[in-house]
């Protein structure tokens, strides 16, 4: 599959009737530009082509995200803050999001998110996927993209501007602002069922339509011009050789990661300079202006042709459940017209019958730019090639390779620092805690999806005592309450901990029968769009509700390092550092356990993980106890926790996310204990935790701890769209019975059960009482709530295996000072004595110094150069 993705609208918006181009009051001012971005790696190397421009001439104003394509917002919104922050532009606003939504009646409220294509936005940030699952989840697809390959987080400096819940500018709110303010550029960048669609536009057909039909004067930069413009071997070089700043040291490596990791091994034919050359063409269009239109574009040929935007397939008129504009409206949404170009067949997924030929190419064209006649039509200016380089003796081809690495390499407006030279004193440290005197518990790996509740669970598990648990490995699942790249969050709080030594595993991105059945990348969301996209769900779940950059910063996190060893298709500079997946951690895991030992497995999230590694032959003999947090015995009375799934009344989250991987686990052999919602409910109180934790030591996981309750605590009294912030307090309880039950005068209860898995989402995740088929199942049934408050609170307050640092602010201060055994020291408690011993390790292929610095079960481990 080609990654292309390109066209750019630039959208030339003239407000106040301004006229086309800069503002001039007797001086001329410079142009002011709006980019709108969906922050995928392309889109940064324009951001910061853009960025590099003589500010007299142009001025970048605000970013405006589109979290509806290629990187999801908590990521893409923080990756931005950091770009701005390395050239020194935090006056720049950036807005995303946005909760929004538009009514049944098509009356469009304010602040709609953008993070759902017009045709599916309801109002809510929950809905599906009908264009977006064309877009890969994993590698190459928007893992890749929120971490860009891993780069971001080891280059970019961390600025001080974050996403924080209820205080984040809207996409809507900076974009409004900006064109009130005058004359302004906008530039909107953002299979085999369709053959003639291109990702920007097939992400939104409507509202591409929309903007082309709105009257506003638009170039666009399509694909058959974007096309003519590959990376070639020769530009490739002389980038690598032209690295004069930080930013181009940043392009560089991130497209070097790109074709080092390029599954068709094909990136000099299908890799293109798609969003950056659109910058080019669009800064030509404004520089001259004597020709503000651009018919005389520096670098790339212009044309006028007559386009529209196909939104729906014909016949026009029909009635088939595709079109949610029309279906089951007496009038059609938003007064459009019956049998009217909208009115035809909307794709519905990768494997829509009605776009699938056979012996063929599909036919359906939703999202294609297409030259017609007619009324539909507009006139446009389109680019149509990249023009050559006037320097017919240079080895880069296009004229816009040479202003590409002439503008990210000039020494003005340049970055300041990246993330290691912005520290004086910066040392990569990994904490392994040194338990060699200890005894160690029973064996347990956590399997998590990486909601609030679950870091709140991992921290409690970090601070039992390994006398009792021996936390051997934590198993991710990306078909939950957060996206994939916050798998970084885990990383993080493991670095906290002085827990560097316990293996992460990622694994499914997809419920079970959701992956594309020919192209496995790629997968519908029917349950995973119970989550909403906005507040209170992924947004904050990918930022740990704003508060996941006060974290210390571990040397470890995900990138697409890889190795032909692994299937890839070439191994890249560091393999070492490849993201391993959950099904070799597990078999790592089980291969190391002592002879007769067996693994307890707790899961706080859907159970894709489980379901898989039961699949695989003999892995249930080695399991001694599974802890489900989760399920909801319908009793028709207590309603379950989908509040997104109105149909659905009785499912509980953790079962509906995967349905069928829940019932292949709860049916299996292994001996079960179940969490249901209606035990946790009774340890969902705010106020009692909090109390309890304000009583406890202050130690910095119970900081972090408390500082995360408070802010859900709060954003559920502040704002409706939180109200069931208490799910994620309740999903601690599974750690804690796993580790401590006999505090809690726990009552366990044996019940037959059977968990509904037809593929009707109105009763998908259900869990029944089935006396003649159902498993029998341990069920929580009870337990002291005062006990687990106080027991929870005392133990995070316990100084053993306490944090070794305590935040991203302590480690500032230990790179900042000069003497790093007195600022290390002083980064945590003054009671805790140490002492440094420095070996040589002659196993290095260069000069390394080994500072080990022990404190009570605690070995730090940092490289000196």
């Amino acid at each position: 599959m080609r990654m292309g993705r390109v066209v750019w609208l630039l959208v030339l918006v003239c407000c106040l009737k301004a006229g086309i181009g800069a503002a001039w009051d007797g001086r001329r001012l410079p142009h002011q530009i709006l980019l709108d971005t969906d922050v995928d790696t392309d889109d940064i190397f324009a951001l910061l082509y853009l960025l590099k421009l003589n500010r007299s001439e142009f001025n970048l104003k605000a970013v405006t995200i589109n979290a509806n394509s290629w990187t999801n917002a908590g990521h893409s919104v923080n990756h931005v803050y950091d770009i701005l922050y390395m050239m020194d532009r935090d006056d720049i606003p950036v807005g995303v999001g946005g909760e929004g939504g538009i009514l049944p009646d098509g009356t469009i409220l304010p602040n709609v998110g953008g993070y759902l294509p017009i045709i599916e936005q309801g109002n809510s940030t929950a809905g599906g996927c009908r264009y977006r699952q064309f877009i890969p989840l994993g590698q190459g697809g928007r893992l890749d993209r929120d971490t860009n390959y891993g780069i971001r987080r080891g280059f970019l400096p961390q600025g001080h501007r974050n996403y924080s819940p209820l205080r984040q500018p809207t996409s809507q709110q900076v974009m409004v602002d900006a064109i009130s303010a005058g004359p302004i550029t906008v530039f909107l960048i953002g299979y085999k069922s369709n053959p003639y669609a291109e990702f920007n536009i097939f992400e939104d057909p409507f509202a591409a339509y929309q903007v082309l039909h709105s009257g506003i004067p638009i170039t666009l930069v399509p694909l058959e011009a974007t096309n003519t413009i590959p990376i070639t071997k020769e530009f490739f070089t002389a980038f690598g050789n032209s690295q004069a700043t930080y930013e181009a040291q940043y392009c560089f490596q991130s497209l070097k990661m790109i074709r080092d990791t390029m599954f068709d091994n094909h990136f000099y034919t299908n890799y293109f300079m798609w969003d950056s050359f659109a910058a080019g063409v669009a800064v030509s269009i404004m520089r001259n202006k004597y020709n503000p239109l651009g018919e005389n574009n520096e670098f790339a040929g212009m044309e006028y042709q007559n386009v529209t935007v196909i939104t729906s397939n014909k016949p026009y008129g029909i009635s088939d459940g595709s079109n949610p504009f029309f279906d089951n409206h007496a009038t059609p949404k938003f007064n459009l017209q019956k049998g009217g170009v909208h009115s035809g067949h909307v794709q519905v997924g990768l494997q829509d019958p009605f776009c699938l030929v056979e012996n063929g190419k599909g036919k359906c064209e939703d999202g294609y730019t297409k030259e017609v006649s007619g009324p539909d039509s507009v006139r446009v200016l389109v680019a149509k090639r990249a023009k050559p380089n006037r320097d017919n003796g240079s080895p880069l081809d296009r004229e816009f390779f040479r202003s590409f690495l002439d503008v990210l390499n000039l020494p003005q407006q340049t970055g300041r620092f990246n993330f290691t030279t912005q520290f004086p004193y910066y040392k990569e440290i990994l904490f392994r805690t040194d338990f060699s005197t200890e005894k160690f518990g029973i064996p347990v790996v956590f399997d998590m999806d990486m909601s609030a509740g679950d870091f709140l669970a991992l921290i409690y598990l970090l601070k039992v005592p390994v006398k009792l648990i021996d936390l051997k490995a934590i198993l991710v699942s990306g078909n939950g309450w957060a996206n994939a790249a916050t798998i970084d969050i885990i990383y993080d709080i493991l670095h906290m901990m002085g827990r560097d030594d316990i293996p992460v595993g990622l694994g499914s991105l997809f419920a079970f029968d959701q992956p594309d059945p020919s192209f496995s990348t790629v997968g519908d969301c029917k349950y995973i769009k119970a989550i909403p996209h906005g507040n209170g769900g992924f947004l904050d779940s990918d930022t740990l509700f704003g508060l996941s950059r006060s974290l210390p910063r571990s040397p470890r996190r995900y990138t697409a390092e890889n190795s032909v060893d692994f299937g890839a298709p070439k191994t890249t500079d560091h393999p070492e550092l490849r993201q391993p997946l959950a099904l070799e951690v597990w078999h790592s895991i089980a291969k190391a356990v002592e002879p007769g030992q067996k693994i307890t497995i707790l899961t706080n999230g859907p159970l894709t993980n489980l379901a898989t590694i039961l699949s695989d032959k003999n892995s249930s003999l080695l399991i001694q106890n599974v802890y489900i947090v989760g399920g909801h015995i319908s009793d028709n009375k207590e309603k379950g926790n989908l509040f997104t799934i109105p149909s659905n009344k009785y499912a509980e989250f953790n079962m509906f996310l995967d349905p069928l991987a829940a019932k292949t686990v709860l049916d299996s052999d292994v001996n079960i204990t179940l969490i249901p919602l209606s035990t946790q409910q009774k340890v969902t109180s705010f106020s009692a935790i909090l109390k309890a934790l304000q009583q406890t030591n202050k130690t910095p996981e119970a900081v972090l701890t408390r500082r995360l309750l408070s802010r859900l605590y709060h954003l559920q009294q502040k704002d409706e769209r939180y109200r069931h912030m208490s799910i994620f307090l309740g999903e601690i309880l599974g750690a804690v019975i796993l580790a401590n039950d006999h505090l809690l005068n726990p009552t366990i209860q044996v019940k037959p059960i059977t968990l509904l898995a037809t593929g009707d989402v109105s009763e998908d995740g259900q869990i029944v009482i089935d006396r003649n088929h159902g498993k029998l199942v341990n069920i929580l049934d009870n337990l002291d709530p005062e006990a687990y408050y106080d027991h929870f609170s005392n133990l995070l307050g316990s100084k053993t295996q306490s944090a070794v640092i305590g935040s991203f602010y302590d480690q500032k201060r230990v790179w900042s000072r000069l003497n790093k055994t007195e600022a290390v020291e002083d980064s945590f408690s003054s009671e805790i004595s140490f002492e440094r011993r420095i070996l040589d390790s002659p196993r290095l292929s260069r000069v390394m110094i080994l500072i080990l610095v022990l404190y009570p079960s605690l070995i730090i481990v940092t490289q000196l150069f």
